[in-house]
């Protein structure tokens, strides 16, 4: 295949996250509905946590397996010194993209009026978050990180693609597009959730932006993935979105505990959950 058609693959995986942006703009609902939108939206983006972090510790793993049993992975060899840069690969992509978003959060000037006291300088305590929900911006701001993070995913998701693709092996790239489309198109129902309780419509250029964050490292992450294979820039990237994801989910959990409608919580959890599960099982049934 042609270099413009593996990334047309790549493209073509990383749009379908426009889908689901649309309802980002929806708005006269009830606050049991925004309740359970947002709270489905959690369930994609724990999902994608356990899915980010299924695939970075996969490689590490195999990498152990080869040092403790050589024996069932004939023609290959590993040293410890491997499988422990591998490990503290992961550990520190992990670290970094959940902290990062901390302390960059306790940077972030803020404005702190309730009441006529001030909530101190400290790290996004669940009051200031249940006081910037309440803000066109808490919502946008959530998303806009949201994004940044699936973006980051999808970005190995994309290496994926161009590393089957350049060894020649466009079947199982072909397939790779078809179950990433399928994921995003959920994933971007997971960016806009927060901005469901937001007054303002976001506007389709925000949500063209979100979607360009968020989709377009699919397609950045092809071309790279064509021309070289390696497993530590892979893990590093799904380590830095599993942290970013699993921050986000913290503060939303918070957020949602904060604002009632506790009911819709679990239920828009599990829905979310099903839904990225089912997403995972059709990808599995054809053979990705």
């Amino acid at each position: 295949m042609s270099t413009a058609g593996i990334l047309g693959l790549g493209a073509i995986a990383g749009a379908t996250i426009f889908i689901g942006l649309p309802i980002g703009r929806m708005r006269g609902l009830s606050g049991s509905t925004r309740a359970l939108l947002n709270a489905i939206a959690m369930g994609i983006l724990l999902f994608l946590v356990w899915d980010v972090l299924t695939a970075a510790v996969e490689p590490v793993e195999s990498r152990l397996g080869m040092v403790t049993k050589p024996a069932e992975h004939p023609g290959t060899s590993e040293s410890w010194w491997g499988f422990l840069g591998h490990a503290g690969l992961l550990a520190v992509g992990l670290g970094v993209g959940l902290l990062a978003l901390v302390y960059y959060d306790r940077l972030l000037p803020r404005r702190r009026s309730v009441g006529g006291s001030s909530i101190g300088p400290g790290a996004a305590a669940v009051e200031e978050f249940a006081q910037r929900a309440s803000t066109p911006s808490a919502g946008r701001s959530l998303a806009m990180t949201i994004a940044i993070g699936i973006g980051l995913h999808n970005f190995a998701e994309g290496l994926a693609i161009g590393q089957s693709a350049s060894a020649g092996d466009i079947s199982l790239a072909v397939l790779l597009v078809i179950g990433f489309a399928l994921h995003n198109a959920t994933e971007g129902f997971g960016i806009v959730g927060p901005m469901a309780g937001d007054a303002e419509r976001p506007s389709w250029g925000f949500l063209a932006l979100l979607g360009l964050i968020g989709g377009g490292p699919t397609f950045l992450g092809t071309a790279v993935g064509q021309a070289f294979d390696s497993d530590a820039v892979s893990i590093a990237f799904l380590a830095l979105a599993a942290g970013s994801i699993l921050y986000v989910v913290i503060q939303l959990v918070g957020v949602a505990m904060r604002t009632g409608h506790k009911h819709m919580l679990y239920w828009g959890v599990f829905l979310g959950l099903v839904l990225g599960f089912a997403t995972d099982f059709v990808v599995t049934a054809a053979g990705v």
